[in-house]
């Protein structure tokens, strides 16, 4: 499956298994059957009530997913892209997120929002990796795929949690991958990290579409007698600090790898935890790699934004000396 079949892989068997699930986006619903075709069928196969076809307004799909959360329902809402986020973030940070400490745990919101991060080709306001904004704030959950397999255990533990998740894509990944998924109903647990890699002198930890990269800088790294262990973190709330601390306290070097950009990025935090905790088992401080801090450059400028493998590997070459 690519990763787009696999998403819609996931949102029909749990559809299929609990008639509280239902879908809510703008062209959700067939014959566009969402931007990307995550969505195609749904509509057709359970019907205009459980996949809802909206106007444009972030706004109104957020607020009326988390009022159906709280009336017994398990909405999965579409935000077409991460940008478009801005526009419902109070319903996000202020109420989803909050709901359930306000009440004292009475009241769940079992909301999981699909969004998606661009390309360059879309320009700076359809690009933004904006996924440090949420790890900010406790209460909701942020996952991010590398892999269509992944893609659909990760999205079936969301619409199952009980609290909102927040699941990232990557346009340029729907379809630009295929791997074998299982069929059935498949699930990954939230918060744990997957070691994509495994590797003795520096540890790069990434998620998302950086993954790739990561993978290939580590076969390029191979080539120059630098062996790089790759972390994919899957999620970023929970994080997974187990396996992220055991794989740099035996490599004693890390680098943090990601689209985001590096200034206040989920590197910083992941870069401070480490050195923390592994402070004087270090052999090299904790290098960051993330995008430039500037609006995201239209693809066809040729203007470098996002980190390379090549930029992975001359950092672990510094790193290991």
């Amino acid at each position: 499956m690519t990763m787009a079949v696999a998403l819609n892989s996931a949102l029909d068997l749990a559809m299929a298994e609990d008639d509280k699930v239902m879908v809510i986006g703008e062209d959700v619903a067939d014959p566009a059957g969402g931007v990307l075709k995550v969505t195609k069928g749904l509509s057709t196969k359970y019907g205009a009530d459980r996949v809802r076809a909206t106007p444009i307004s972030e706004q109104a799909i957020v607020g009326a997913a988390i009022g159906a959360a709280l009336g017994g329902y398990r909405p999965v809402a579409e935000v077409m892209y991460m940008d478009f986020i801005a526009v419902c973030m109070d319903q996000i940070v202020n109420h989803a997120a909050k709901l359930r400490y306000m009440s004292g745990g009475a009241s769940t919101v079992p909301l999981t929002i699909r969004t998606c991060i661009g390309m360059q080709r879309f320009g700076a306001q359809h690009t933004q990796s904006l996924e440090a904004w949420f790890m900010h704030i406790p209460g909701i959950k942020v996952v991010m795929p590398s892999t269509p397999i992944e893609a659909k255990g990760l999205l079936a533990s969301c619409i199952a949690d009980d609290d909102p998740c927040l699941f990232v894509e990557n346009f340029s990944m729907a379809f630009s991958q295929k791997e074998a998924v299982p069929v059935g109903a498949f699930r990954i647990p939230l918060g744990e990290a997957a070691v994509k890699r495994a590797g003795s002198d520096a540890t790069v930890i990434t998620y998302g579409a950086a993954v790739h990269t990561a993978l290939e800088a580590a076969e390029q790294a191979a080539a120059a007698g630098i062996s790089l262990e790759v972390i994919d973190l899957r999620t970023l709330v929970p994080l997974d600090w187990d396996t992220v601390l055991q794989s740099v306290g035996r490599t004693r070097r890390a680098i943090v790898l990601h689209d985001a950009t590096s200034f206040s990025g989920p590197g910083a935090e992941i870069a401070a935890r480490i050195t923390e905790e592994l402070f004087g088992d270090l052999l090299a401080p904790v290098k960051r790699l993330g995008a430039a801090y500037a609006p995201a450059p239209y693809a066809p400028s040729g203007l470098p934004f996002l980190p390379t493998s090549a930029d992975v590997v001359e950092a672990a070459t510094r790193l290991v000396g």
